[in-house]
């Protein structure tokens, strides 16, 4: 059974890893459709922009058809970084209805703008699922998310057992792995993961590999 890592800003070459690259529509240049490997594509709030929205979306919806997207994103609000959080709840928003329609899960950017993602999960009452990759705030705050139906992804930051990440992978039964941008292997971050939710490596790929046959990202 291979390593899922849910999201990553690269292709792996490794066959023990199946690695979900995420690419920036309009920004990244995307790979072949025809591409046998799984990817995300997605609006992203750092290079989004609201004036283009009405050019890109026709063309994002048409790509994000196609069978080896599994994710809509990333995207999501970021309060640091990109255009001002009015215009990002635009280009957000326009990724919620194409995910809704096509019926794929959302894989979530989101920096210091929990309060408005929350209520936009309660406000729209969206539907497909929605991962928050990346997390690493407090346990409380990720409980709030999960209370909600919000899923969490973790990445580097479980490695250090004080992180929010690894407090919170210590205390919920269900969550993702990533590798973001980060120059860490997969492996490390299961064999973290594993060793903070005392079961075995085998283990917990077997129940993150079901997680994600539960969110029809596998094919």
């Amino acid at each position: 059974m291979q390593y899922i890592d849910i999201h990553s800003h690269k292709f792996s070459q490794n066959d023990a890893v199946l690695a979900i690259k995420s690419f920036s529509f309009g920004h990244d240049k995307l790979p072949e459709l025809s591409n046998n490997q799984p990817m995300a594509i997605g609006l992203h709030p750092w290079h989004a922009k609201q004036e283009n929205l009405a050019n890109l979306l026709p063309s994002f919806t048409e790509a994000a058809t196609h069978n080896k997207v599994c994710f809509i994103g990333e995207c999501g609000l970021d309060k640091l970084q990109g255009e001002s959080i009015n215009n990002q709840l635009v280009v957000f928003k326009a990724q919620i209805e194409v995910a809704q329609k096509l019926q794929k899960p959302l894989i979530i950017h989101c920096v210091k703008a929990f309060e408005e993602l929350m209520a936009l999960k309660k406000n729209l009452h969206i539907s497909v699922p929605m991962v928050v990759h990346g997390f690493n705030k407090s346990e409380q705050l990720g409980k709030q998310l999960l209370n909600l139906g919000f899923q969490l992804s973790f990445g580097k930051a479980i490695l250090n057992p004080s992180s929010g990440a690894a407090k919170l992978a210590s205390a919920i039964p269900q969550f993702f792995l990533e590798t973001d941008n980060a120059a860490v292997e997969i492996e490390e971050i299961y064999a973290a993961a594993a060793n903070l939710k005392k079961c075995s490596v085998a283990e917990l790929k077997a129940r993150i590999f079901a997680d994600c046959k539960n969110l029809n990202i596998l094919t």
